[in-house]
């Protein structure tokens, strides 16, 4: 069995565990090909771009990913926050760059809770004089 290295990744309701072994550059997003499960533009190569950021070639990795909760968006930042963190485990003489690029910071905003009174957060009812 091939040595990997592990990262966990959360963004919002969104939790990632990613798996980085070298390997032929296949991507699997819960069981599926990375281009079947993130099917809008863009997200597959936001995923990847810890890779970029340290100058390593996508392809020499297989990535495998169990994400789960939340939206496409918390999911796809989830999972690039989970692979910075695997590849810094991997060689930690990338954390410099991993960190310049700003993918080792966590987004820590999470969604308000609905406060009684009010329609949501923050939306009150409707103001009216008479």
């Amino acid at each position: 069995m091939a040595q990997y290295h592990e990262a966990v990744g959360r963004r919002k309701q969104s939790t990632a565990r990613v798996r980085v072994m070298s390997g032929s550059g296949t991507l699997i997003v819960n069981e599926k090909a990375g281009n079947a499960y993130f099917t809008r533009m863009g997200d597959v190569q936001d995923i990847l771009r810890p890779f970029a950021a340290v100058g390593e070639d996508a392809g020499k990795y297989d990535v495998t990913v169990k994400v789960q909760g939340g939206g496409v968006t918390g999911q796809t930042e989830a999972v690039r926050l989970a692979l910075a963190r695997a590849l810094q485990a991997l060689n930690a003489d990338w954390t410099a760059a991993l960190r310049k690029h700003g993918l080792l910071t966590r987004d820590a905003r999470e969604k308000e809770r609905k406060k009684p009174g009010l329609k949501k957060a923050r939306k009150a009812p409707t103001y009216t004089k008479r």
